[in-house]
């Protein structure tokens, strides 16, 4: 399968990187910072997504079959680049007719509005008592500008006509695979602290396989 992977070089970004050169597609890798990367193992594209550039956006996802993106802000300071960045690639996956993109989002993210959704739920169905009274509000607190772009990060993939998924996972380690996760769909899975991100990464290349994970939401935690 010939795949682009936006934000290569990030924590989920460099698992789906090297997850995908290991099942032997063939990978585009869009990346601020190039040098970061191993030379001559995939093709690589510059661009920084905080100020995107057209022309090479549509050179780096012409003629992929899928799209895949890490990309996301790192802290407050950050927001805004994963609203802006993704609407730049739905721009440029429309200008060059690919249909198939998988994004990763966050949990707490189902409960956050957005102009897409004004009315979210209070809580999210599959969380439980410390979930939504305890590790919720101090997340919110912390990083709730973060939340925010994602929330319109996630509009801008209802909003595209394309065949979006959104992944939404809790909070991240280092730790290695598994390839046992839990998923839930439309919702935060029951329980569900932390996740490796490569776990995370396996999710999403799996996802390129199932039709049923179209539009749809999907929840993965340990």
């Amino acid at each position: 399968m010939k795949l682009t992977i936006f934000a290569a070089t990030g924590g989920v970004g460099r698992q789906l990187l090297e997850q995908a050169i290991a099942a032997g597609h063939d990978v585009t890798a869009v990346v601020r910072s190039p040098e970061k990367l191993p030379a001559g193992a995939v093709r690589v594209v510059k661009a920084d997504l905080a100020a995107p550039d057209p022309a090479a956006l549509e050179s780096a996802v012409g003629g992929a079959d899928a799209v895949l993106s890490g990309l996301g802000p790192r802290s407050n300071a950050d927001a805004g680049i994963a609203a802006r960045g993704t609407a730049a690639i739905v721009a440029a996956m429309q200008a060059t007719h690919v249909r198939r993109i998988v994004v990763v989002s966050a949990a707490p993210v189902g409960t956050v509005a957005s102009p897409g959704r004004p009315r979210p739920p209070r809580h999210d169905p599959g969380d439980g008592f410390f979930m939504r009274h305890l590790f919720s509000p101090l997340a919110g607190a912390a990083f709730g500008k973060v939340y925010t772009d994602l929330a319109l990060m996630e509009d801008v993939l209802r909003d595209s006509g394309l065949d979006w998924t959104v992944v939404r996972p809790p909070r991240l380690s280092g730790r290695p695979g598994t390839g046992r996760y839990r998923t839930a769909y439309g919702q935060n899975v029951r329980g569900g602290w932390i996740v490796p991100r490569a776990d995370v990464a396996h999710l999403m290349l799996a996802a390129l396989g199932r039709p049923e994970t179209i539009k749809q939401t999907i929840g993965v935690a340990s």
